[in-house]
């Protein structure tokens, strides 16, 4: 992975525990990780190319990466925005408001010539800021991206897209001016459960988290998309990453937060936890 990373919200970093568990050679693979604090909320996890896990939070909020989604969840103080942060010394770099009325700024993705993609969940559009771009700009809006939730890249032009509320899984052909030309509605080999989080693992070969507490690999053959999971039976899990051979997913436990039933209540340790990534 390059050292261009994204993740929703703010991050938590844990850079101390996690850069050792992660990249540790000679030693037993770390295959669980328990992150400090309490009330964490993980809602996204990257990594850097030395090993280095950093998640994204929306209990804590402090800035270690490059593309970060800064979500204004209760209509207060700062615009929603992506916001563009030094990796090694957190300095900012610019920050970016979405366009349109309420937007939820979820994933981004990086394009090979530095531009970035931004999916908006609310408004159903994938906004782009191209490298030098003082604003962002429309890519891709269509009835088809309602819900639209995790980005990654397949090939240099191709982009999928899933959605976390329709459960479908997309594939974003781009043109030469970085936009969308066409969405195509994939076909898939099982029904998906509220999907979130997506990474690139190879030529049109992606890291998926479901919210169901599935983490998936997922390959192309055509428009048909073959979803194979790979890790399964943890409690709401919004994000993955791959490193150094591992495929991690984080419990996000976001259902303490949004269900009425489990407001309050104590949600306990929030983990990570990884598998060897399959090979091709």
């Amino acid at each position: 992975m390059t050292m261009t990373q994204s993740f929703n919200t703010y991050a938590l970093t844990v850079a101390a525990l996690l850069a050792v568990a992660a990249s540790s050679y000679g030693a037993p693979a770390v295959t669980e990780i328990t992150l400090p604090g309490t009330l964490v909320y993980p809602e996204s996890i990257t990594s850097t190319s030395d090993g280095t896990l950093i998640v994204g939070s929306l209990g804590h909020g402090k800035g270690k990466t490059l593309w970060v989604c800064s979500n204004n969840l209760e209509q207060k103080g700062e615009a929603t925005s992506v916001k563009a942060f030094d990796l090694k010394t957190g300095v900012i770099k610019g920050t970016y408001p979405l366009p349109g009325q309420g937007p939820l700024c979820n994933d981004i993705a990086v394009a090979d010539d530095g531009t970035a993609y931004i999916s908006d969940t609310v408004q159903g559009s994938v906004v782009m800021l191209k490298p030098g771009s003082k604003s962002l700009e429309i890519a891709a809006k269509d009835p088809l991206l309602a819900g639209v939730d995790g980005l990654a890249f397949g090939e240099k032009m191709i982009l999928y897209v899933n959605s976390v509320s329709a459960n479908k899984l997309l594939r974003l052909d781009l043109g030469p001016d970085g936009k969308s030309k066409s969405v195509t509605d994939l076909k898939l080999s099982r029904p998906l459960d509220r999907p979130d989080g997506l990474r690139a693992i190879g030529k049109n070969r992606l890291l998926m988290a479901e919210n169901s507490g599935k983490m998936d690999i997922v390959t192309f053959e055509g428009q048909n998309a073959i979803i194979k999971t790979i890790k399964e039976g943890l409690e709401s899990t919004p994000g993955v990453t791959a490193t150094h051979g591992m495929a991690w997913i984080v419990e996000g436990k976001l259902n303490y937060r949004n269900d009425a039933a489990l407001k309050g209540k104590d949600p306990g340790l929030f983990k990570m936890f990884a598998v060897p990534l399959p090979k091709e």
